[in-house]
């Protein structure tokens, strides 16, 4: 089945045809005032950027989507979740105090930040599904019991999952702490001959299973929950997992996940990709890298599989702004990181009925 993709590129000379404006008008084109019925608490499910990171989602955009839910009845509420690893958004007062420092105040986007799993990231719904992996999956509470909800993604690298998108962010996003550990299961492994004793790793992990010995960094796999923390800041990239073994599976565990958020709900749910800024790292990082491409537009579906894959293709369509990228490389996420598999969440997520990868895309 050919799923609709709603499509605004970044060409701007009037007012009428600003960022929000085009913004307005995809929301539109979703029919929210279908999917959203007066009254619904609506969650708006974003990710606010980890401290230090600055091309997270634009609050000013994000506000566009505040006033449509408004103007279509709903209570919205802006929500993501806690962290397994160490950093700005570990427990829900640390998150809030982030998205408001980032420009996610009520003041100005027109709606409260609500955590949706917690002060620590232990309320969670359970949701059976016919996984692979799991047949129960276990959903942020108020993810799950909002009646209605506006997922938000800024579309971007990722150093697991090759590109995050509407799939991960429902997915890692839209899971409680024990979800997230779900989804991770595995331990991190160090060559020594890389490491070069710089301690990092051992500061940022959650766990403590990670020390300094001889001066090379180890692992205590029994403590390790697999948060990749430590994959993220070591500067000589001695730390990963086996990747030959563990990239399928874990990609297939978050796709179940994206899975277990909208099920039975498939048609309260509409999701907004935003190409912009789309740089390699997750927004996790505490830092923002340069894009690996430029701004290519704003897109939006109720089919979260559709928009994900039309959001690759226009990202491997265009010209790379890298001066050390192959121009013939064919996916410019594999290109960066040679190790992961971003298309299983697509081809998964079709298999598990999330969506469709065929799509047609409708320029407004």
């Amino acid at each position: 089945m050919t799923a609709t993709v709603y499509y605004a590129d970044m060409h701007c000379r009037s007012h009428e045809r600003s960022k929000r404006a085009k913004l307005a008008l995809l929301c539109d084109a979703l029919g929210l005032k279908k999917i959203i019925k007066k009254n619904d608490l609506t969650a708006i499910k974003l990710h606010f950027g980890e401290f230090g990171n600055d091309t997270h989602l634009n609050p000013s955009l994000v506000r566009q989507v505040v006033d449509k839910i408004s103007e279509a009845g709903g209570k919205p509420f802006l929500t993501d979740t806690t962290t397994l690893y160490s950093g700005s958004r570990k427990n829900a007062v640390d998150h809030i105090n982030t998205a408001i420092s980032h420009g996610f105040a009520p003041s100005v986007v027109g709606a409260p930040v609500i955590i949706a799993d917690g002060l620590f990231g232990e309320n969670d719904v359970p949701v059976r599904i016919r996984g692979k992996h799991f047949k129960e999956v276990h959903i942020a509470t108020e993810i799950r019991r909002a009646p209605a909800m506006v997922v938000l993604s800024h579309f971007k690298g990722h150093e697991m999952a090759g590109f995050g998108g509407a799939i991960k962010n429902l997915a890692m996003g839209g899971a409680a702490v024990r979800g997230k550990r779900d989804q991770h299961d595995t331990h991190v492994q160090i060559a020594p001959d890389q490491c070069v004793g710089c301690g990092k790793c051992v500061k940022v992990c959650p766990q403590k299973a990670l020390a300094l010995a001889d001066g090379k960094s180890v692992v205590d796999i029994r403590r390790c929950i697999g948060c990749f923390e430590c994959i993220t800041v070591c500067p000589t990239k001695a730390i990963s997992i086996d990747w030959a073994t563990e990239m399928a599976p874990f990609m297939e565990r978050m796709t179940e996940y994206a899975y277990g958020a909208v099920k039975g709900r498939e048609k309260r749910i509409c999701y907004i990709n935003f190409l912009m800024n789309i740089t390699p790292d997750c927004d996790c990082a505490a830092w923002s890298d340069l894009p690996l491409v430029p701004d290519l537009g704003i897109l939006a579906s109720t089919d979260p599989v559709a928009l994900d894959q039309a959001c690759l293709d226009l990202v491997n369509a265009a010209p790379s702004l890298s001066p050390k990228a192959d121009p013939a490389a064919p996916d410019k996420f594999t290109a960066r990181w040679p190790h992961t598999l971003g298309t299983i969440q697509l081809a998964y997520g079709e298999e598990l009925g999330l969506g469709s990868r065929q799509y047609s895309l409708k320029k407004i």
